[in-house]
């Protein structure tokens, strides 16, 4: 139980007021005073997975930051295992962390171990300056990482972690999945199907006035492959017999997709486009080249472009648009389109909403102000989107930073207590 005394530190330091502190219930309040009491303690835990690079391609790192993690967690009695991907896929696997029991809700909380920066990135380990830090990957998100492991030791310091289920995977390759990604991600849709409700600990993004907000949709991330066929011939003849040639029937198609699709949450970028008499495209190397002369009508053209979209309905829709417009050709073409699909997109549901309330509750009980849902469109693609289609998801609930994947990443560190406070709180609501 919270001292008047502790309570009025905790006022003073600006974390919660004393009227917020009568909206937890005992435990919770103990759950309070236990996060603030390891504050220190996360930052250096976090400064150890810091100074350990794990890059994606770096696997004996990525595997080390899982071992610092597996100790942290088999303390606090779970069961951990590694699991190893093909070495054909080329990826250093995941860490899975779990307690089995049978009272609350099943819950899922999702991390990573891997980061953008690589054994030879130039960027700073650990480079601290107040209250920001600088460092590879510090909040993307080995920050989240964190809260993560903070929360459940509060929760297991006041005996509340017993006769719960919570599961936790710490994913090898989140910033460059491996292939094929159905495999990849068989062991976090696995341990899904076994949750009630998934907990994903990316960065918490604030609003235009510095507020915190939840992540309750995220879009798809895909692509589509658009091919096209002319008749090749002289120039001279190009609108009449021959037809108009590959590279007008591809910008017809790509402009045509930009007049009739625009809506919210769609977006549609083709990234490289190639025309001529012949092209060749290296899709491992993202690259290529095409030969043509100006006065041959163009007989092949290759568009590559990326897709997002917010809902499943929302890209049926999208699919059948764009196939009836590469279906109208102009004389003398033809054309087909390919469409992927890498991450499935994360719906904002009411299932999501009514997890976001739950948190955003929790979050204005401990007196950290409440939380509403990011728009979708704000946020890329992320690991919780292969769960959401099968339990209620929230992401968005890691550290707070700016700069994610660049040289000047950072995180503010005060955002670690309040993130796990809250995460905390959360966690024993939805386990009692």
């Amino acid at each position: 139980m919270k001292t008047v005394a502790s309570m009025l530190t905790a006022t003073a330091l600006g974390l919660i007021t004393l009227p917020a502190l009568a909206q937890l219930s005992a435990p919770e309040q103990q759950l309070v005073t236990a996060v603030q009491g390891r504050s220190a303690e996360a930052i250096k835990l976090l400064e150890r997975s810091v100074n350990i690079n794990s890059g994606t391609m770096n696997h004996e790192g990525v595997r080390e930051v899982g071992r610092l993690f597996a100790a942290e967690l088999a303390a606090l009695g779970f069961q951990t295992r590694w699991i190893d991907m093909p070495p054909a896929m080329q990826r250093a696997g995941h860490l899975i962390a779990e307690r089995v029991g049978k009272q609350g809700q099943r819950v899922l909380m999702i991390g990573h171990l891997d980061t953008v920066f690589e054994k030879d990135s130039p960027v700073q380990m650990w480079n601290r300056q107040g209250d920001k830090v600088r460092g590879q990957g510090v909040s993307d998100m080995k920050g989240g990482d964190v809260i993560m492991i903070e929360a459940l030791r509060a929760m297991q310091s006041i005996g509340a972690l017993e006769n719960t289920t919570i599961r936790l995977i710490f994913s090898g390759d989140e910033e460059r999945a491996g292939s094929p990604i159905a495999l990849a991600r068989a062991d976090m849709i696995a341990a899904a199907k076994q949750s009630d409700v998934a907990l994903a600990f990316e960065g918490t993004v604030l609003d235009k006035n510095g507020k915190a907000t939840g992540t309750i949709g995220r879009r798809a991330s895909g692509g589509f492959t658009l091919e096209v066929k002319g008749k090749q011939g002289h120039s001279a003849g190009v609108f009449g017999h021959d037809g108009y040639g590959a590279i007008y029937e591809a910008a017809r198609i790509v402009n045509s997709f930009r007049e009739q699709l625009i809506e919210p949450d769609l977006t549609f970028n083709p990234g490289v486009i190639l025309g001529g008499t012949e092209v060749v495209y290296d899709d491992p190397a993202t690259k290529g080249s095409a030969f043509g002369k100006t006065n041959v009508i163009s007989r092949t053209a290759l568009v590559k472009g990326d897709l997002r979209y917010l809902t499943a309905e929302q890209r049926e829709k999208t699919y059948t648009l764009m196939r009836e417009i590469v279906g109208k050709n102009l004389p003398g073409t033809s054309a087909t389109i390919r469409f992927v699909e890498s991450y499935p997109p994360m719906s904002p549901t009411p299932g999501n909403l009514n997890l976001l309330q739950k948190y955003s509750q929790a979050s204005s009980d401990a007196g950290l102000g409440t939380i509403d849902p990011l728009p979708a469109g704000l946020r890329g693609a992320g690991d919780i989107q292969f769960v959401s289609p099968i339990i209620d998801s929230l992401d968005g609930l890691g550290a707070t930073g700016r700069g994610s994947h660049s040289p000047e990443e950072d995180l503010h560190i005060p955002s670690i207590e309040r993130a796990t406070i809250r995460t905390a709180v959360l966690l024993y609501r939805l386990t009692r």
